[in-house]
C-alpha cells in the first residue's frame, strides 16, 4: 500500500463562534515568530550560526509566547522560522543584501508620522493530531488551546469549529489542521490534511525520462520515444522581479500588504510547481515511463571549493528563487501514485556534452541556449541535450552517449522540442514557436 497525504479545503460554518479565539491564536503565531525571530538574530550575531527548531523549543519552551498555543503549534512555528533563516544564509552566500526573515508587525501612525500603535498579524496556525479531536459525523473538528488562552471552564478548553467542504470529499485520518486567515474576505478557513492508503499501482512502463532544471528554461524533459519538452520559467521570473520590488515598497505601516504580497507569490510559486508535476507525470504515463531521471542541484550553487558561484545579479536573484528541491519533492510524490521512479543522478558535465557522440567541450554551449557539436555536425537546443544526458546517465555509462548513435535515432526532435507555457486557469499548453534559453 501506497501512503498519501491529501489537504482539502474547508469552509467555517460557525464563523462568528470561534473567530475571537482563532484571532487570538494567530495573533499568539505571530508574537511567537517575533519572539523566537529575536532570538535567533541575537545567536547570529554572537556565533555566525543559525538555531535549528530543537535549540529554538529548548530556549522558549517556558516563555509565556510559546504558551499561547499549543505546544505542537508553537513547534510548528518555530521550524518555520529556522527554515526560513536557513534559506536566508543560503541566499547570501551571492547576495550579501539578502535581509533575513522579518518581524510580524503592523504599525499605525498619526498625522504627525508618530507611530501610536502596533498590531500583530493574523499568522497561520498549525495543529497535529495531539491537539484535535474530530467528529466525522457531524463535521466538526475540536481543536485545543494555548495555556494562555484557556479562559473559561475546562470544558471549553478547546475550539469547536464546524466546517464544510465539496460534496466529493470525506475527510478520514485527519493528520493536520490549518487555521489560515484569508485577507480578501476576511474569514478565517481550515486546511485539513488527510493521511489515505492506495494500492501501489505498477509502474506505466519500462522506458526512462530525463529532467534537466533550470533558470530560464525551468524543466526540459527528453524521452526516449524521440521527444522532447521544454517548460519555460517565465511566469516565475515575471513574479521573481515583480513581487519583491511591490513588497520593497511597503513601509513599516504596511505590512498587512506585505505580508498579503508574500502569501500570494507563495501561492502562485506553488499552483506552478503542482501544475508543472502533474503535466510532465502525465506525459509520462503516455508514454509508458517508468523511472524519471533528475539532474542533482546539489552543487549548482557552490563551485568545488564549497565557495558560491557568481551567475551575475540577475542570475544569482533567478538561481536562489527557483525552489528546485521543492520542485522535485512534488514531482516524487506525484509519480509516486503513477508507480513512477524519481532517481536523482549526477549533472556533471551533461551540459556541456553530446548526446550523440559523447564529445565534451564547454564552448560547444553558444549563445540562446544552442549547442553545436563539432564532432558529429549536429546543432541542437541545449537544455534538451543536457535533459538527454541525464536520461542516458552518462556519468554512470562506460559507453558515454554512444548508445543514443546505436539506435540509429533521429536528431530533429533535439532542436525542435515541444514548448508548454502555463495558462492559470487550464495549465499548461503547447505552443508552437520553441523557446530558446540562455547560456
Amino acid at each position: 500500500m501506497l501512503e498519501v497525504h491529501r489537504t482539502h479545503r474547508a469552509k467555517i460554518l460557525n464563523h462568528s463562534q470561534v473567530e475571537d479565539s482563532l484571532d487570538r491564536h494567530g495573533w499568539s503565531a505571530s508574537k511567537l515568530w517575533n519572539v523566537a525571530n529575536y532570538h535567533s538574530r541575537e545567536v547570529w550575531e554572537e556565533t555566525g550560526e543559525i538555531p535549528d527548531h530543537g535549540d529554538l523549543k529548548d530556549e522558549l519552551k517556558t516563555h509565556t509566547k510559546y504558551k499561547g498555543l499549543h505546544s505542537q503549534s508553537s513547534q510548528r512555528v518555530l521550524e518555520e522560522l529556522a527554515e526560513a533563516f536557513n534559506s536566508w544564509k543560503e541566499k547570501r552566500k551571492s547576495d550579501k543584501r539578502a535581509n533575513p526573515p522579518g518581524y510580524r508587525k503592523k504599525n499605525y501612525y498619526d498625522s504627525a508620522g508618530r507611530r501610536v500603535h502596533e498590531e500583530h498579524p493574523r499568522s497561520t496556525v498549525t495543529w497535529k493530531q495531539n491537539g484535535i479531536r474530530h467528529d466525522t459525523k457531524n463535521n466538526r473538528v475540536r481543536l485545543s488551546k494555548g495555556a494562555t488562552h484557556k479562559e473559561h471552564p475546562k470544558a471549553w478548553e478547546y475550539i469547536l469549529v464546524e466546517y464544510e467542504t465539496r460534496p466529493d470529499v470525506t475527510v478520514e485520518n485527519l493528520q493536520q489542521v490549518r487555521a489560515v486567515y484569508d485577507q480578501q474576505n476576511g474569514r478565517w478557513e481550515l486546511h485539513l490534511v488527510c493521511k489515505d492508503e492506495i494500492e501501489t499501482p505498477d509502474a506505466p512502463g519500462t522506458e526512462t525520462a530525463g529532467l534537466d532544471l533550470g533558470i530560464c528554461n525551468f524543466a526540459a524533459v527528453a524521452y526516449s520515444t524521440e521527444d522532447a519538452d521544454l517548460y519555460p520559467g517565465n511566469r516565475l521570473k515575471q513574479d521573481g522581479y515583480y513581487f519583491p520590488k511591490e513588497i520593497a515598497n511597503c513601509d513599516d505601516s504596511d505590512g498587512e500588504r506585505a505580508m498579503r504580497l508574500h502569501h500570494k507569490w507563495s501561492e502562485r510559486q506553488t499552483h506552478f510547481f503542482h501544475s508543472l508535476a502533474k503535466h510532465i507525470v502525465e506525459q509520462c504515463v503516455e508514454r509508458g515511463v517508468g523511472r524519471i531521471n533528475v539532474g542533482d542541484l546539489a552543487g549548482v550553487r557552490e563551485d568545488e571549493n564549497g565557495e558560491a558561484k557568481n551567475w551575475g545579479p540577475h542570475g544569482n536573484l533567478d538561481l536562489h528563487g527557483w525552489a528546485f528541491d521543492r520542485f522535485t519533492s512534488i514531482l516524487e510524490y506525484k509519480a509516486k501514485v503513477e508507480g513512477i521512479d524519481v532517481i536523482e543522478v549526477s549533472e556533471r558535465n551533461t551540459s556541456k556534452t553530446c548526446c550523440l557522440c559523447g564529445r565534451e567541450d564547454e564552448s560547444q554551449r553558444v549563445e540562446r541556449g544552442l549547442y553545436v557539436c563539432e564532432e558529429c555536425d549536429a546543432a541542437f537546443n541545449a537544455d534538451v541535450n543536457g535533459a538527454e544526458n541525464i536520461r542516458l546517465d552518462v556519468n554512470e555509462s562506460n559507453s558515454k552517449s554512444s548508445a543514443s548513435l546505436g539506435e540509429d535515432r533521429s536528431t530533429g526532435w533535439l532542436a525542435q522540442p515541444a514548448v508548454y507555457l502555463q495558462d492559470l486557469s487550464s495549465g499548461f499548453q503547447p505552443q508552437e514557436q520553441v523557446v530558446d534559453c540562455k547560456p
